[in-house]
């Protein structure tokens, strides 16, 4: 492949397991790593539209299959993680990290609180309405500015994200570069309180030192006082895979962790077929268990070996 003027970096070939959390899976076609906005908009104009385009955030909630990806994977990096603050607006690169967008805007007496603990940049964060706390990307969005897969650069907003539970309809082949956020005023030294407590309840709870992709599995369908789904109705999804006796169920070097069931990890040597095996082993004994289909929350792309 040969695209003349590309500032950013190309390669071939390129195996993505050191690029996730997981550590497992094999590598795509290509890796992309653009310069700017303008080097990847002449990148997706010159690309052969038959190639498809998978946008990598961190790889905090992905598993790469085995096989590969037969795509060109875009991953952004340094000319994509800047945070700007301007009153209750903060507008961040997609690849700033949402812990650091959480920081940066309480300094500045914002509260986007609910990103700190969110594992993840900030354009995966909109392209899955990432949430916490019962609150949600959806509800301090105000616009993004994406590259199509045909190299325009557009500014959207919510509505043609049509933000749902953990999910939005981001364009086939687009590339979230930025979004703008708006939180509502806080006192900083309270909403850093607030996010060190969090903090220190994730790690007490979750396994935090282990190789993981954050929640496995979305919690089962239901609704809030308010009428939509989210995070803090009854049925979670550790309680439903606790009670089908699966809290450190194992498969090759996979398991679900004895610290929070719903979350996998690769205890060393795993494979991506181990993880995405154990993970489908667990729906089925959840659903024999209880008739509730758990549906994934970690992302699973490419081909198996």
């Amino acid at each position: 492949m040969n695209i003349e003027g590309l500032k950013g970096k190309l390669t071939e070939n390129r195996a993505l397991s050191s690029l996730t959390w997981l550590r497992v899976g094999g590598p795509a076609d290509y890796l992309f790593q653009p310069a700017d906005v303008d080097d990847l908009a002449l990148f997706l104009r010159e690309l052969d539209p038959s190639i498809a385009v998978f946008p990598m955030g961190v790889g905090s909630n992905l598993i790469v299959r085995d096989g590969g990806l037969r795509a060109v994977v875009i991953r952004l990096g340094r000319g994509f993680n800047g945070i700007e603050v301007d009153g209750q607006i903060v507008t961040a690169g997609a690849a700033a990290l949402d812990a650091h967008v959480a920081k940066k805007a309480a300094d500045a007496g914002v509260d986007l609180t609910f990103l700190r603990t969110i594992p993840g940049s900030i354009g995966g964060a909109v392209r899955m309405n990432a949430g916490c706390y019962g609150s949600y990307v959806a509800d301090v969005f105000q616009s993004a500015t994406i590259v199509t897969r045909q190299g325009e650069i557009r500014e959207i907003g919510a509505d043609e994200l049509n933000f749902q539970y953990r999910q939005s309809d981001l364009s086939e082949g687009a590339v979230l570069v930025s979004a703008t956020l708006k939180g509502p005023i806080g006192d900083a030294a309270e909403l850093t309180a607030r996010m060190d407590a969090q903090v220190k309840k994730r790690d007490e709870t979750q396994p935090t030192k282990e190789r993981s992709a954050g929640s496995t599995f979305r919690n089962p369908a239901g609704f809030s006082s308010t009428g939509r789904a989210d995070d803090v109705h009854d049925l979670k999804a550790w309680k439903v895979i606790d009670n089908a006796g699966l809290r450190g169920a194992t498969r090759g070097g996979a398991q679900m962790s004895e610290k929070h069931s719903n979350f996998m990890i690769n205890t060393g040597g795993a494979t991506a077929a181990d993880l995405e095996g154990l993970g489908e082993e667990v729906r089925k004994t959840v659903y024999d268990d209880s008739g509730i289909t758990l549906e994934w929350e970690i992302m699973r792309i490419g081909e198996p070996l």
